[in-house]
């Protein structure tokens, strides 16, 4: 089992407005392409006001499913991503294996 984990860091100002369309857009769209089966998405907890971070997290079962989706379908998703929230969010990517 490989969890494939995005972090984002986004502005305030836009948080419900990107949770909503994280949960009814890009997750479900990540899921349409059978490649994870499952996804979940968590609020990072820290004391700094200015910051909020988010964890979305895909679960897969072999790497091959992972780079198929890095290679063939984020890049569009993530297009449509910064058209929305250009200098709004940053992201980085950590793909962590089960042991």
């Amino acid at each position: 089992m490989l969890l494939y984990n995005v972090t984002y860091g986004i502005d305030k100002s836009i948080e419900h407005e990107w949770v909503l369309w994280m949960k009814e857009q890009y997750i479900p769209a990540v899921l349409k392409s059978t490649l994870f089966g499952e996804a979940k998405i968590f609020k990072v907890l820290h004391d700094e006001e200015a910051s909020i971070s988010y964890s979305v997290q895909f679960f897969a079962e072999t790497i091959e499913h992972v780079l198929r989706f890095m290679e063939h379908i984020e890049p569009e998703l993530n297009q449509e991503l910064n058209r929305r929230y250009k200098d709004r969010h940053v992201a980085f990517r950590t793909l962590l294996e089960s042991v």
